[in-house]
């Protein structure tokens, strides 16, 4: 089993930036890649970016390329995603999600086995 808590959502003026922060536990945490995913309200969970394991991969969707960063740090079981220059199309439920592999970093949500709950970004217009 492997539990993933999600943390640093909140409310955020357009242009500004967050940092969600997601937590594992009940895994060896540096074995995997881990992804982030979000889900706007009437919308699919989509793909923001992943890791690889060891930190050395990472791929991005096109929509948040150069304005998201994601990170980790394999000795805190954490993973990061720094987020600049927001927009309101940002809005939605952030999710972080481990798929047991240690390289491959895929896009799909049904390739990710557990997920952490999620949370809130809201970024105001």
């Amino acid at each position: 089993q492997v539990q993933l808590v999600e943390s640093g959502g909140g409310l955020v003026q357009a242009g500004g930036s967050l940092r969600l922060s997601c937590a594992a536990s009940g895994r060896t945490f540096s074995s995997y890649t881990m992804g982030w995913f979000r889900q706007a309200p009437g919308k699919e969970r989509e793909f923001v970016s992943g890791i690889s394991s060891s930190g050395g991969r990472t791929n991005y969707a096109d929509s948040v390329k150069g304005r998201f960063t994601i990170s980790r740090d394999n000795a805190k079981n954490t993973v990061y995603l720094q987020m600049n220059s927001l927009k309101a199309e940002d809005t939605a439920v952030y999710y972080c999600a481990t798929n047991g592999r240690t390289f491959y970093i895929g896009s799909r949500a049904q390739e990710y086995d557990y997920w952490g709950q999620g949370t809130q970004v809201t970024v105001s217009s």
